[in-house]
């Protein structure tokens, strides 16, 4: 059995190390644990099989997305970016995250299959993995300023336990 813990803290490790080296943001744990995103909202998932199944998401506000998106490719915040190139960053942020995750974990859950990730816009997002799925929410600040939500929804998948 994985340990919540452990996967609560690979996916903060994980996040953390992505926005500060590849997009040069901090990014904290938030310390309000009623934060809640009401405004229009993008969310990247990607998907995992293997020892554990499940999929990694990352919402955040459309303006975060947007800030996000600028400087990863490195523009400034008075250029103009369009919608596309912002959910093309959101869903390379979803599968940079992964992988970081995926690696921390190696040891302790084995190797897993990742697939494509996805980026879906609206409000009040949820995703779900159904009965007997467990899950993980790290809500998270950027720069002081972003409020945004990581998750990792998962369960067990028996049949690739190799004990």
């Amino acid at each position: 059995m994985i340990d919540e813990l452990c996967l609560n803290d690979a996916l903060l490790a994980g996040a953390k190390e992505i926005f500060e080296t590849m997009i040069f943001m901090d990014l904290e744990e938030s310390t309000d644990p009623e934060q809640k995103m009401e405004e229009d909202t993008l969310l990247g998932s990607i998907t995992f099989t293997g020892t554990l199944e499940g999929c990694l998401t990352i919402c955040c506000s459309s303006s975060c997305a947007k800030t996000i998106a600028l400087n990863m490719l490195g523009m400034d915040s008075t250029e103009e970016i369009n919608g596309e190139d912002i959910n093309d960053a959101i869903g390379e942020v979803t599968n940079l995250v992964m992988g970081s995750v995926k690696s921390r974990l190696a040891d302790s859950v084995g190797n897993l299959e990742v697939s494509i990730p996805t980026v879906v816009r609206g409000r009040k997002l949820e995703n779900s993995l159904g009965d007997g799925a467990n899950k993980v929410l790290v809500k998270v600040n950027i720069e002081d300023e972003f409020a945004a939500e990581l998750s990792l929804l998962y369960r067990e998948n028996p049949e690739q336990h190799s004990n």
